[in-house]
């Protein structure tokens, strides 16, 4: 199956199936893109329904990377939600946050002054490779039929489970403390924002992501993706 990229024009035919790479803007959540998309075709076509679907979330403040699929290739979201994901990022040590994010307020400050780029990398080889990861209490894991966010949002806080995830690389591309610049390289199901967390605790200290972009599914590139507008504007051509 190929992917066509934007530049090329492509005549899509929705029904039969296409798919999509999108570039997700800041403050949007994937369903609103999918949604978008979704009214956008109806409008074009003339008709009632058609299936769209998106292969792996990406929470409302971050950007990047959104596969697509509409029609009958929605059948083949699994696919690609299978493949391996490519993040850049930036985290903030010293304070935490509830959502480990910046979308909720701080909770915690804790001392940075002993943190220094030494550290930073020998603290970096123990999240390499396969690690155990808590899911943060503000995302969309099901416990008892609801979102743990809705849960949290409420002030109750359940047990979850780790699960395993794999970091096949992780790297640090510039430290002005108490931000830090990253790019990961993970299996499908990592918590970006629990990665920053459990990497503040490692350091003695706290950290919250504020910044969040996808860069890469699989073999599939950002750069090759559609901004929301301009796509929105093509299919209703």
């Amino acid at each position: 199956m190929k992917i066509i990229p934007p530049s090329s024009k492509p005549d899509y035919d929705f029904l039969a199936g296409a798919v999509l790479l999108v570039d997700k803007p800041i403050g949007w959540t994937s369903f609103d893109v999918v949604n978008k998309i979704r009214f956008a075709i109806k409008g074009k076509l003339g008709i009632r329904k058609i299936k769209v679907g998106h292969a792996g979330t990406l929470d409302p403040m971050a950007t990047g990377l959104l596969i697509i699929c509409t029609g009958k290739f929605t059948k083949k979201l699994n696919e690609f939600q299978d493949l391996g994901k490519t993040y850049t990022g930036t985290m903030k040590l010293g304070e935490t946050t509830p959502s480990f994010d910046a979308e909720t307020e701080v909770d915690g400050t804790f001392p940075i002054e002993h943190i220094h780029t030494g550290l930073i990398e020998e603290k970096r080889q123990g999240f390499l490779g396969d690690i155990e990861q808590y899911p943060p209490m503000y995302s969309a894991i099901k416990v008892d039929g609801q979102p743990l966010y809705k849960k949290a949002r409420k002030g109750i806080t359940v047990e979850v489970k780790s699960r395993p995830v794999t970091i096949h690389s992780l790297e640090f591309t510039k430290v002005e403390m108490p931000l830090v610049d990253f790019e990961v390289t993970c299996t499908k199901g990592t918590y970006i924002r629990s990665l920053a967390y459990d990497f503040g605790k490692a350091l003695d200290s706290g950290a919250h992501l504020v910044k969040l972009c996808r860069t890469a599914i699989g073999n599939h590139q950002l750069e090759n993706a559609w901004e929301l507008n301009e796509l929105i504007e093509y299919i209703r051509k």
